[in-house]
């Protein structure tokens, strides 16, 4: 089988146009995907921070990954913490949730998809705005 070198291309350039991290297409029997690691977040000029700035960074992500229950996104997606605008949100710091509670909503292709809450917990962090996209297995909630 021979790929076209030009396909491989024009979807690495989509990924880049449109801010994707992964593309797929699928043609007869054939299936090309093209992913990147996406971390130009976190790829901030080192000359701009001290060491011991770095390091404080680095304690307090750490802590808030051991300290609780993360409960991660099980879709791509648009984040929504409210079934409809204005109305009350599922969960907010503080809230005691039950397993299987929803925690958010997030939005693919037009189809709203409740997620539940893995565990029991209180809600120590949410780690997700309102309205914003949200990736594969990204921690949306931290629960105690």
């Amino acid at each position: 089988m021979k790929i076209d070198k030009s396909i491989i291309k024009e979807l690495s350039d989509y990924l880049d146009e449109f801010n994707l991290t992964e593309i797929e297409i699928t043609e007869k029997d054939t299936k090309i995907k093209v992913s990147k690691n996406n971390v130009s977040i976190s790829n901030q000029p080192i000359l701009t921070t001290t060491s011991q700035t770095l390091q404080n960074e680095n304690t307090a992500s750490v802590s808030n990954t051991k300290s609780g229950t993360e409960v991660t996104s099980p879709i791509i997606g648009t984040a929504y913490h409210a079934p409809e605008p204005g109305a009350k949100k599922f969960v907010e710091i503080g809230k005691k949730i039950k397993k299987g509670e929803t925690i958010m909503i997030v939005e693919a292709m037009k189809t709203m998809n409740h997620v539940p809450s893995t565990a029991d917990g209180i809600v120590k962090e949410i780690c997700v705005e309102d309205g914003h996209p949200v990736e594969f297995g990204q921690t949306i909630i931290i629960l105690e």
